[in-house]
């Protein structure tokens, strides 16, 4: 069965390294970024500005690395499901991989909102490792 078109969106996503020509394209400028509580800098953004600058600029110094293998995607009509895991790197050298589901919405043929529930202990750990 060949993949719906929100899948292949979201896929898109993941399989560029979030290259910034495709979150251009993909992402909506308006997004809503929730990231689960007790994950480091938690919280909710509201814009693709405010999550790359306050959630993305402040999680990246921590790191030497740190993406997200996308390994199952589910599609949900207008929400596509994605499990997968973060491969990281903290500055001190300890490797880490923490599991992690996204729930992204597709409005109009871009991401509108994004749910993040992860392993935060395991990022935390990496942190302070």
């Amino acid at each position: 069965m060949p993949e719906s078109p929100n899948v292949a969106l979201v896929r898109r996503l993941y399989d560029s390294g979030m290259a910034p020509d495709v979150v251009a394209e993909v992402i909506d400028p308006a997004i809503v970024w929730d990231i689960t509580p007790g994950f480091p800098y938690g919280g909710v953004y509201h814009t693709w500005a405010s999550a790359g600058s306050d959630f993305f600029g402040r999680l990246a110094p921590e790191f030497t690395s740190f993406g997200g293998v996308a390994e199952e995607f589910y599609d949900a009509g207008e929400h596509v499901f994605v499990r997968g895991h973060y491969h990281a790197v903290s500055k001190s050298g300890h490797e880490s991989d923490a599991r992690f589901i996204h729930l992204w919405t597709v409005r109009d043929g871009r991401l509108t909102h994004l749910f993040q529930a992860a392993d935060s202990h395991t990022v935390q750990r990496a942190l302070t490792a």
